[in-house]
């Protein structure tokens, strides 16, 4: 029996529900069909079965195993949600007549904060990039906006020319499952995002396409090469390594309620479905209000 749940039918074809009924992106799409072929791969291992013959105990036996080889519990959750919606495809198009995964729940989430980055952080980020030369000035650009709206990176690098209103200063983005949402940003973003569009005029870089952000090549920027950027600036400004794109998203987050936002607009601002999602802020906003207290009172 083949392991590779990409040559499978059934997989196929639910693969193929969630990009028509969901509209998921291709990243998402990617990573049910991962944990699907990884669960069936223990499986055939382990159990010597075929998804369709498993049952409640094998699917407790694969979270017992996920357990043992250390995978966080939000990463087992993500897992065992794939197959959920796998294996309630397959019940729902009576495909299946046992569901094993109906009765079985996650491990419990734990309550893990973003990492963040102070505002003195996030300046000496921005101000790292060197502005004279077509890189630098594009990367300037990038972070400023990454900051300003809290846009996921896929959303950021998929940016059109179309997508941005510069005499509103908005942007707009389609996030997860295809939702659109329109998000405003500072003068200092606006300044550089002028500022990034002369110098391609000037310098007549690749004017024809349609992205906004390119490489030299005057191809669309990919998430790996601005990854390497921004590691390129933490060292240059002293900063953690361990910090990376998304904690600008984080950033914008916590700083927007520490200076008195309301979780409702934040929540919209970053194009979350459930208000739960966001709230996971709160806990930072709060932690930093008693790390302050606790430093600076006399008695803290």
């Amino acid at each position: 029996m083949s392991s590779d749940l990409k040559k499978d039918p059934l997989v196929d074809s639910f693969l193929s529900s969630l990009r028509l009924e969901k509209g998921l992106s291709e990243n998402t799409i990617k990573a049910y069909s991962n944990d699907c072929q990884a669960f069936k791969k223990w499986l055939f291992l382990n159990q010597r079965c075929d998804p369709m013959d498993s049952t409640e105990s094998d699917i407790e036996n694969y979270l017992k195993y996920l357990k043992g080889v250390n995978l966080s519990n939000s990463t087992i959750n993500r897992k065992l949600s794939s197959l959920k919606h796998f294996f309630n495809y397959l019940s729902k198009t009576k495909l299946l007549k046992f569901n094993p995964v109906v009765n079985i729940s996650g491990p419990k989430k734990s309550m893990s904060l973003p990492k963040s980055l102070s505002i003195i952080d996030v300046n000496s980020l921005i101000d790292a990039p060197d502005c004279s030369n077509f890189i630098g000035l594009r990367d300037r650009a990038m972070i400023e906006l990454l900051y300003a709206t809290g846009v996921r990176i896929s959303e950021l690098i998929n940016l059109e020319y179309s997508n941005i209103d510069l005499n509103r200063s908005l942007i707009k983005v389609m996030g997860k499952g295809g939702k659109e949402r329109m998000i405003p940003f500072g003068d200092d973003a606006l300044s550089w995002l002028i500022h990034y569009i002369e110098f391609r005029r000037k310098n007549n870089l690749s004017l024809n396409s349609r992205d906004f952000f390119i490489s030299q090549q005057g191809k669309k920027i990919t998430r790996q090469a601005f990854w390497h950027r921004i590691k390129i600036y933490l060292k240059a400004s002293g900063l953690s390594m361990d910090v990376s794109p998304h904690t600008l998203r984080h950033a914008f987050a916590t700083h927007l309620l520490n200076n008195g936002a309301d979780l409702r607009s934040v929540q919209m601002l970053l194009g979350h479905s459930d208000l739960s999602t966001t709230q996971i802020y709160t806990h930072i906003a709060k932690q930093r209000l008693s790390d302050m207290v606790k430093q600076h009172h006399p008695r803290g």
